[in-house]
């Protein structure tokens, strides 16, 4: 384990407060990236290659103090920790209910280990769960992106604001956390 790969999962927003997420089709964008979060870290810990750690250990984890201090809290402990790639779970959201599929974003598109990493992550997630590709794009705007010391993506995992997607990650979170896994094993080539 002292060589295993450091994975740092944010899984997006807070459980209440402040730094809250999405809602939509009766779920909360929390509660959705908390549990795949989870189970993404089962499936790195009981990989020999990986030593994960999670943002929020505990449905009821707040990070921070405001909105600001939330993102900031989860970059620093990932910086802090050495984290060889930080992934932050979100879900996606529209007002157009027809809106679907998965999408990573990165600070820059430019071809780096980051792009690479979101490649791998995006195809494998959407090869498992079956919604499409919409793509790698860049966000340098986005505080963990550009804060962060590692390469660091951010997975739009699906839209909540669309009733398949939502009912997907909802009932089938598994395929979403083996899809992610798949990718970063990949990634690292240890598969």
């Amino acid at each position: 384990m002292a060589n295993a790969i450091k994975i740092y999962i944010d899984q997006g927003h807070n459980p209440y407060g402040f730094n809250t997420g999405a809602e939509g089709n009766g779920f909360r964008e929390q509660d959705i990236t908390y549990d795949i979060g989870v189970r993404l870290y089962d499936l790195l810990r009981a990989d020999g290659s990986f030593n994960p750690r999670l943002s929020r250990p505990t449905p009821e984890t707040i990070l921070g103090t405001d909105n600001s201090s939330a993102l900031r809290v989860r970059v620093d402990e990932a910086n802090a920790w050495g984290a060889s790639s930080f992934l932050s779970l979100h879900t996606n959201s529209s007002t157009n209910p027809s809106a679907t599929g998965a999408e990573c974003l990165i600070y820059s598109t430019a071809l780096t280990a980051t792009r690479t990493l979101a490649e791998q992550v995006l195809a494998n997630l959407v090869a498992s769960t079956g919604l499409r590709s919409r793509g790698v794009i860049a966000r340098p705007d986005l505080y963990v992106l550009r804060k962060t010391r590692m390469p660091a993506v951010l997975v739009e995992m699906g839209f909540i604001s669309n009733a398949q997607d939502a009912r997907l990650m909802t009932s089938s979170p598994d395929l979403f956390a083996r899809g992610i896994y798949q990718g970063l094993r990949k990634y690292y080539g240890v598969c």
